[in-house]
């Protein structure tokens, strides 16, 4: 494990810890009574065409969205997306070439980051080397000029909270690089922000520790009321802590929506794809009524219960369907050919996941097709074997073929 990434893992480490103590403590305080969750009532921030431009090079373009009071939201898009530029902006480290930030009502032109209402959890610790453990915690309480009782008592608290009180008068160089982590988790949290910030701070965790860790960020999230923006590229990690997602794309919002809605219904080819796994079948408008969409998909004609856009007759469209929503015709019981479409695949071969299969095949045209099963006893085909597979004509989805 490298340097960099030994950091990050401490880091997070120490952000379970501190997380743990701190739902401890709500907890104790409501007396054992379940804390209600917000209400999403007030804007928190808002974007109004908010366009971040390096050169003629352009991050973001144009993008306009609210975020509500205690709402969970996170940014999800591959590198180069925006995502992280868009959080900068949002934190006052970079300034927007176009548009408006406000956050709580208050226009942010030429506010700069220390006066904004936002806390930054860095991806390193960002320590004053030359102030002690104290000073680098109750840096952010000065700045805001609080009474000095007032900052002793929030920062003993706060050095309580993540066991460094013998440690309180050191300087970061004579602390563990986990001890590092504690101090700069507690210099976030201590001026009680109305929003925190969060750029892909679990990326270099292991997978249990990492979903751990989403579980207890989204519990605390709730507990503390405070607005959560939240910057990853990993997919499964926004559907589980996000009570939205902004999908971008090009510097642009590509969807914004709950998981399930985003999920279930992607709106657009680049949606569908990168959120979990989808397979993606080409063809072409027949007809289209009021309640369903006939698609000849290479001479296979197919019907798709969703009307929700109006098609072209002829037009190139692309049908979605989720691996899990994918069946063999073989396997299938109560099969209903009205209640499915079927389609014929040529079986490439079967991985292994746990309690899951995953089937790989590909249409005779070359489309891949994925389907997840659990591990059942007696379903096996050889590479190469040609097999019917279905779906139901309500689990399926119409996206256009961007590529046209």
């Amino acid at each position: 494990m490298t340097t960099n990434t030994q950091r990050r893992a401490n880091l997070l480490f120490a952000l379970l810890f501190v997380l743990k103590k701190i739902r401890k403590m709500l907890w104790l305080r409501t007396g054992n009574r379940k804390v209600k969750a917000m209400k999403k009532e007030n804007n928190m921030i808002e974007l109004i065409g908010v366009t971040k431009q390096f050169g003629d090079m352009t991050a973001v373009n144009h993008i306009n969205l609210t975020v509500k009071e205690g709402e969970f939201m996170t940014f999800l898009g591959p590198s180069g997306c925006g995502k992280t530029t868009t959080l900068r902006m949002i934190a006052g480290f970079e300034d927007p070439t176009d548009g408006k930030i406000f956050i709580d009502h208050t226009d942010c032109d030429n506010v700069p980051a220390n006066l904004r209402d936002v806390n930054t959890v860095f991806q390193n610790y960002a320590l004053f080397p030359h102030l002690s453990i104290r000073d680098n915690i109750a840096f952010g309480l000065k700045l805001k000029k609080l009474p000095k009782a007032k900052i002793e008592k929030k920062v003993d608290k706060m050095v309580e909270l993540i066991k460094l009180e013998e440690h309180i008068n050191k300087k970061p160089s004579q602390l563990s690089g986990g001890q590092k982590q504690r101090v700069a988790i507690a210099r976030s949290l201590v001026n009680e922000p109305k929003v925190l910030l969060l750029d892909e701070p679990l990326g270099a965790l292991d997978l249990k520790l990492r979903k751990e860790m989403q579980i207890e960020l989204k519990h605390l999230q709730r507990e503390l009321g405070i607005t959560f923006i939240y910057v990853t590229h990993d997919q499964e990690e926004a559907l589980t802590i996000s009570d939205r997602i902004a999908i971008m794309n090009k510097g642009n919002i590509e969807q914004l929506g709950t998981a399930e809605e985003i999920y279930d219904t992607p709106k657009t080819k680049f949606a569908a794809n990168f959120i979990g796994e989808t397979n993606i079948l080409t063809g072409f408008i027949i007809s289209q009524d009021s309640d369903k969409t006939t698609v000849n998909l290479h001479n296979q004609i197919l019907t798709v219960y969703d009307t929700e856009k109006k098609y072209k007759d002829g037009q190139k469209i692309c049908v979605c369907v989720r691996p899990e929503n994918m069946h063999f015709v073989d396997y299938l019981e109560n099969y209903e050919e009205d209640r499915y479409n079927t389609i014929t695949c040529i079986y490439e071969e079967q991985i292994y996941i746990g309690n899951l299969r995953r089937h790989i095949l590909h249409t005779p045209e070359g489309e891949v097709v994925k389907i997840t099963r659990y591990a059942r006893k007696g379903e096996t085909y050889k590479r190469g074997d040609y097999v019917k597979v279905c779906f139901s004509k309500k689990r399926c989805i119409l996206v256009e073929d961007e590529e046209v």
